[in-house]
């Protein structure tokens, strides 16, 4: 039997972490190309350029807004004029995901640099690919994780709380979907069963977000670093990371894919659906009461949505609902690492169930508060 575990090569965090950008891009050259989302091109093109040092020069073009074809194809057009010898993406998840699709164009080593918390998306070798007009297409599996990992903590913590608790949500399913992979037997990112080390991160993940979430939330709110922003952070980023790709991916995953296909979740981040997606796997997978109240607790004391209504399905009808379970069984989907039965009945189902438990759980909230 065969296990398989990925990383990425180098992982730098804290505060300041900018400050040794250029000490670390130039190990891969002195000339690279950087995908930038308009945060980073707006705000932080001093640090940027203060944290090179002169050691590499650095192009860059603005990101797009979704990771699409269409626009990997013209932003690997312009890296490769540029005669980049390593791609850097600096910004969110899907401009993250962007450049590493770009890297892998070019046969080029890629360096991500996020300045948002809110994904899993820095560490891995994959690439989720959207329409332009940002429905889920596929996912495309690159051949190697990023060559670096620069985290800042200081960036993360100026940005808008929302971030850090989406990356939450999407950190939050990391463990219960490794598990059902686990016991299922199911392929992990890599096409093989994965190693004790991928669940024990993914457990490890778990543990951190209960422990730490609530005040790291606190301290993003505040724009201030602290220990526990810290293991937040590297639990959104690396931990989530290295357990969904080693470990794998199921329900949770594949219900947020089949979200996507309805307009109205557009304007809410990918974490966010997949708390509800994660909710749905708990349902789906019958797991025990007090795990399922342990779960909704945690999402409501962070703002985790835990209602169709949080994600813009307040009227969703079941036809509407069918369309998700249908793209979220699709051919292919993770939802079949699932070690329960599934179909789309089921999948409506469950997002039924969570939503009924989220609404009754919300008007007990005031008395229980009081």
């Amino acid at each position: 039997m065969l296990t398989t575990a990925i990383f990425p090569g180098r992982y730098v965090q804290g505060e300041g972490a900018l400050a040794v950008l250029g000490e670390e891009l130039a190990r891969f050259g002195t000339r690279g190309f950087a995908v930038m989302d308009p945060f980073a091109a707006d705000t932080l093109k001093p640090e940027i350029e203060a944290g090179l040092a002169g050691k590499v020069a650095l192009a860059w073009e603005r990101f797009g807004g979704e990771c699409s074809d269409e626009e990997i194809a013209r932003l690997a057009g312009i890296a490769k004029g540029s005669g980049a010898e390593v791609i850097a993406g600096i910004g969110g998840g899907k401009a993250l995901d962007t450049a590493k699709a770009v890297a892998h164009s070019l046969g080029l080593p890629v360096a991500i640099v996020p300045t948002i918390a809110s994904t899993d998306a820095p560490t891995s070798a994959l690439s989720v690919i959207y329409t332009p007009e940002g429905a889920f297409k596929r996912y495309l599996i690159l051949p190697h994780n990023p060559a670096l990992v620069l985290v800042d903590t200081g960036v993360i913590a100026r940005a808008p709380v929302r971030f850090l608790v989406a990356g939450m949500g999407d950190a939050l399913s990391t463990w219960f979907e490794a598990e059902d992979c686990r016991i299922k037997r199911g392929a992990n990112m890599t096409g093989r069963l994965g190693p004790m080390t991928a669940y024990a991160l993914a457990r490890l993940c778990y543990d951190t977000l209960l422990q730490y979430g609530v005040l790291a939330k606190a301290a993003c709110a505040q724009q201030v670093v602290t220990p526990a922003l810290e293991h937040i952070v590297e639990a959104n980023t690396l931990l989530s990371g290295l357990g969904f790709e080693s470990g794998g991916l199921a329900a949770a995953h594949a219900i947020h894919n089949g979200l996507t296909v309805l307009h109205e979740t557009h304007a809410y981040w990918h974490g966010e659906k997949v708390a509800i997606g994660t909710l749905a796997l708990l349902m789906l997978a019958d797991r025990k009461p007090a795990l399922i109240d342990e779960v909704f607790g945690f999402c409501e004391s962070v703002g985790l949505p835990t209602t169709l209504a949080a994600i813009g399905l307040g009227d969703v009808d079941d036809a509407a609902l069918m369309r998700v379970a249908e793209r979220a069984c699709a051919e292919g989907e993770t939802i079949w690492n699932e070690p329960h039965m599934v179909n789309p009945r089921r999948v409506v189902a469950a997002l039924r169930a969570v939503d009924a438990e989220g609404t009754r759980r919300a008007k007990t909230l005031p008395l229980a508060a009081a």
